[in-house]
Formats: C-alpha cells, structure tokens, sequence
C-alpha cells in the first residue's frame, strides 16, 4: 500500500531531470533526487523564480555541497504538522549535506504511530514503551510522546539530538528519554538486560557511523539489527521499519521481519510518496508496518 500524508506546511511542487522543487512552510528548496528520472513540468525560468534556495554539489561523488540562498532566505524556520490532537512544530536548516531537518513522507508514519500508541493506552490503561532508533531529528519521537508513550530516542550525532530537544520544546512537548550511541550497540545492550518495548522504530540510513566511529552498512548490518529488535519487542507490539536504499525494496523488508520476528498479527507495507503539482509520483522511500 503506498501512502502520501496530508501536510499543509509541505508541498513537491515539481519534480524532474535529477531534481526535486519543494515548499517548507514559507520557503521553496531546490535539491537533487536520483529517482526523478523523467521530464520537468516547469521551464528553468520558472524553477530560478521559485526556489528561495538551491542545492549544489560540491563534488558529484558525494552528498556534501553548499547552499545558493536568494537574500529571503533564512539561516533557520519552523514548520507544524498537526493530526488530531497531535500539533508539532519542528526547526528546518539547511545543512551542508542536503538535508533540513525533516523527512516529510514520513508524517504517514507518524500518524500510525500516534494512532497506534493512542490504541494501547485506551486498552490497556498503562502509556506504552517506545523505541526510536536512528531517530535522526524526531519526528516519530515526537509522534509517540504526543501519543503519551514513554519514548527513548536514540542517535550517534550529538547535534542532531540537541536538534530533536529543540523541536520537542517547540513543540510543548517533554519526557523524552535521550541517547547519544550507536544504535546497534544499544539494542544489544538492552537485550543483554533483558529490556522490552512496546513499539520499535527503524528509520536506518544506507551508511553511517556511531557515536564512536562504528561503521553502519545498510545491507551487512540490518539482519542482525532486526534480530536484536525482535528480542526487544513485546509480544504485542508494533515495528515501523523505513528503508531509503534505491537498492531494497519493502518485499525485502518484509522478509528479513518475518524470518526475525515470525507471522505478524498484521501488517502494511509499501511506498512513501508525494505528487507533484503536473501529477508525477515521486518515491521518496520503503516502509513497513507491523503489529505482532
């Protein structure tokens, strides 16, 4: 099943040729997108006129480069997300690899999250345990603790943690557990205590490095995270497992869970999009979803 959220501070405006024209809140970002293989549907002309800051790299082999900013353009800006009674207000900036601070596909997710850790407590009365792993700026942390779950949000990147503080005092948010480490060596370390969680979330990048240099490789590392996590979680909890490599799709997330955790009660999975105003579906990564 492929999803697309409904998010009004979020707009693909046009997609094409190796690049994406997105709206954030007030501002309009030009940045590269592998998989937008087709034709633009807006002239060059137009894309210069719109973008209030434009992505370049700096070297074609790499995701680091620099931002080309019209004088508008802010350093630092917020954007809400609200469903139901969940109201989040996160900082975007942009960074010297792309990136702003916020993966919007993923607000699908959060609603599953929020709706999910909701159901737990009506039925059972008690605010679940959540995990996040890789939890980059938090917006699924944010979900689960709007929800009223007990969250503990997990990163290598020190700053990027500060970045998640920010967004969950913005957000009148608190109660959040914080963890700079590799996220590996924690799950295993919580399954050497015998620890367990309501709800795991995976948001795992192609490559990275730990806390202390610990080398992450998508393909070679996920199984045996999986494995871990399926020790992790309680017999009635949830996963939501993202995948951004071009390389996996969620067929294969689907099978590495269900050799890990067994049959689930149920489950979803499928793309993350977003439609760009000329109609093109842009893929912007695999999830999956299950309750056990």
């Amino acid at each position: 099943m492929n999803l697309t959220p409904n998010f009004k501070d979020y707009e693909l405006i046009d997609s094409g040729e190796g690049e994406k024209l997105e709206r954030f809140g007030r501002y309009t970002l030009r940045r590269p997108e592998p998989q937008a293989v087709w034709r633009k549907s807006l002239d060059e002309r137009e894309w210069q006129r719109l973008a209030d800051a434009s992505f370049l790299r700096t070297d074609r082999s790499e995701e680091r480069g620099e931002w080309r900013n019209k004088p508008q353009m802010r350093d630092r800006w917020n954007i809400r997300y609200d469903y139901k009674e969940m109201h989040l207000t996160m900082r975007l900036a942009c960074t010297a690899f792309k990136h702003i601070g916020i993966f919007p596909e993923q607000a699908a997710n959060w609603n599953f999250i929020y709706d999910t850790c909701r159901s737990k407590i009506e039925s059972k009365g008690a605010k679940p345990k959540v995990l996040n792993l890789f939890a980059y700026t938090g917006g699924a942390t944010l979900a689960a603790a709007a929800a009223g779950a007990e969250v503990t949000h997990v990163d290598s990147v020190k700053q990027v943690v500060t970045w998640s503080r920010e967004n969950m005092e913005s957000s009148k948010l608190d109660g959040i557990r914080w963890i700079v480490e590799d996220a590996l060596k924690f799950v295993q370390r919580e399954v050497r205590r015998g620890n367990r969680y309501d709800g795991i979330i995976l948001d795992p990048p192609a490559y990275g490095r730990g806390a202390n240099g610990e080398k992450w490789v998508l393909e070679q590392n996920i199984a045996e995270m999986l494995e871990a996590c399926a020790e992790l979680l309680a017999k009635d909890g949830f996963l939501v497992l993202n995948l951004y490599s071009m390389g996996l799709s969620s067929t294969i997330a689907r099978t590495l869970v269900h050799q890990m955790f067994g049959t689930p009660a149920g489950e979803e999975f499928g793309e993350l999009y977003f439609s760009d105003r000329a109609g093109k579906e842009l893929p912007f990564g695999t999830y999956y979803r299950m309750k056990r």
